[in-house]
């Protein structure tokens, strides 16, 4: 598509089903608070895993996405990426969170991923999406700032966001 200049190069977008979705824009509180977890949990993360931010996740030939971090085991070769090896895939979330929660929620369900947390960046809330089954998830919770999260599959990686100094409104610039 960049060679037939259907997309620049800079846009960001996310191919679901064949269609190009395009991406919010980031504004400052997103980066600001994908900084802070991103600090967290490349100090955090054990030997066993890997965590990278914003990797392309190829769900299938039509279908890619790219959450803020993808935890997974670190012995899995990114060409072997795929949604139940996902261990758990991070979304934060300032002007996307009804997309974040809606579709592409949906779209990580199809196609296994366990476990899901979408931030969201203003509220400093955690929505939990976990136990997936038939229907996608059967669990979802919200989980306020203070409170503590941790993965199903990767427990050494808890934290809350205020641990961070994530609040509603609390932003270093």
């Amino acid at each position: 598509m960049l060679r037939a200049g259907i997309i620049d190069d800079d846009e960001r977008f996310e191919l679901i089903g064949g269609e190009v979705v395009p991406m919010s824009p980031k504004g400052a509180r997103h980066e600001w608070v994908k900084g802070e977890v991103n600090r967290f949990l490349q100090k955090a993360a054990p030997a066993h895993l890997a965590i990278i931010p914003e990797t392309t996740l190829r769900l299938d030939a039509r279908t890619f996405v790219e959450p803020d971090f993808c935890v997974f085991p670190r012995d899995l070769p990114l060409s072997a990426l795929d949604g139940p090896s996902v261990l758990l895939a991070i979304e934060i979330a300032d002007s996307s969170l009804a997309y974040d929660k809606g579709r592409k929620i949906g779209v990580y369900a199809a196609f296994g991923v366990r476990e899901v947390w979408v931030v969201d960046a203003v509220r400093a809330v955690t929505f939990v999406h976990r136990r997936l089954g038939a229907a996608g998830y059967a669990e979802i919770v919200e989980f306020a700032g203070a409170a503590r999260l941790e993965p199903m599959l990767a427990p050494e990686l808890a934290f809350s966001l205020a641990e961070l100094g994530v609040t509603p409104g609390a932003e270093k610039q």
